[in-house]
């Protein structure tokens, strides 16, 4: 895709680093090409790429499902807890330069399970990773195992029986992810119902790939507590309505939404539409090292469209599924920080 649009990694004048709370983040797709090579090397596993410059070549993604296509020829690289456990410290200590002090990470054990990995080898390594994460980078990473589409059902309803077995261990809700047009969520229920049942939160992508009627069948059919990405709300004023006033937090990821070609350009994207109709919107990257992109171009690309930094914390606090210690932490920082420096300030290029 074209660079036309995307900010630079802009900086508020004289503002200096910020908190920053991320809500969507696929962690297998937080693996920068170096890396991705490394651990590909230790695994014995062939990538459709073997230099840094290959793998940003392959990420020049046509369309969307393009970038599916690609996501599973690289992230099937990530084999051994030793992998799962190194993706989330590594990103939790570059979350942290940003200014990341909360995050949920995503990560989709029936693909990992899939290639000959035991389920709990999966969950282990992303479960110990987020406890040091927090211990090495003073960043709470709490976890959301997505169920992808397309996937036997049953492999759904494994992901969330895990889920709920490793809640103890920061798991804190199940999603679910995939080629969004091809796979609607109602076959889904029953998995989400287990995930409900055991304490979990529904956490779906929907509105990326597919419209409206999307949205509204997370909401409906999977009892959606928030709704990753959902920018497509936009083409229906009454869903738009029914967001604002039930409080329904989006996470919106700009950089992502341009880079698979579901936007145009990023002038044209409606995060600051909604976000003007009372839609709260978290900024996340979804996958920053596929996507080019971190969570300081995220916010200073939601800035650019006019959306204060505040609100997009405000957003985050308002959507984390953590628990009430970490809750009050978030709001905590949140009230104790001078956004009006960094929300008055003008953004220059550097």
């Amino acid at each position: 895709m074209s660079d036309v649009g995307v900010p630079a990694p802009a900086r508020a004048t004289g503002s200096g680093a910020f908190p920053k709370i991320e809500l969507h983040v696929h962690l297998e797709g937080t693996v920068r090409a170096g890396t991705l090579l490394q651990i590909a090397r230790r695994n014995n596993v062939t990538l459709p790429a073997d230099s840094v410059e290959g793998l940003a070549a392959l990420y020049e993604f046509r369309d969307f499902l393009h970038f599916l296509k690609v996501w599973l020829m690289t992230t099937g690289a990530l084999r051994t807890e030793r992998d799962f456990r190194q993706v989330v410290v590594d990103y939790a200590a570059e979350a942290a330069s940003h200014g990341a002090v909360y995050l949920e990470g995503i990560f989709t054990p029936a693909e990992a399970a899939g290639r000959g990995t035991s389920w709990d080898e999966v969950f282990s390594g992303y479960c110990d990773g987020a406890q040091q994460a927090a211990e090495q980078h003073g960043v709470q990473v709490r976890l959301t195992p997505d169920i992808p589409r397309g996937f036997p059902l049953e492999a759904a309803e494994q992901t969330a029986r895990y889920a709920v077995t490793y809640r103890d261990r920061g798991v804190v809700a199940v999603g679910l992810g995939g080629a969004e047009a091809e796979y609607p969520p109602a076959p889904y229920a029953r998995a989400f119902a287990i995930a409900r049942d055991g304490g979990l939160g529904s956490v779906p992508h929907a509105g990326e790939a597919a419209g409206p009627e999307s949205i509204r069948a997370a909401l409906d059919t999977l009892a959606a507590d928030r709704i990753r990405h959902g920018f497509r709300a936009v083409e229906d004023p009454g869903l738009v309505r029914e967001l604002a006033d039930r409080g329904v937090v989006l996470d919106v990821c700009p950089i992502s939404n341009l880079r698979t070609g579901v936007v145009d350009s990023l002038a044209e994207h409606p995060l600051p539409d909604l976000v003007a109709a009372g839609v709260a919107c978290s900024v996340s990257t979804d996958d920053p090292a596929m996507f080019g992109t971190d969570l300081s171009v995220e916010y200073a690309a939601a800035r650019q469209l006019g959306v204060a930094a505040r609100d997009c914390y405000l957003a985050g606090q308002h959507g984390a599924l953590c628990d009430a210690q970490t809750a009050r932490k978030l709001q905590h920082i949140g009230e104790a920080f001078d956004w009006g420096a960094i929300d008055g300030a003008r953004l220059s290029s550097p």
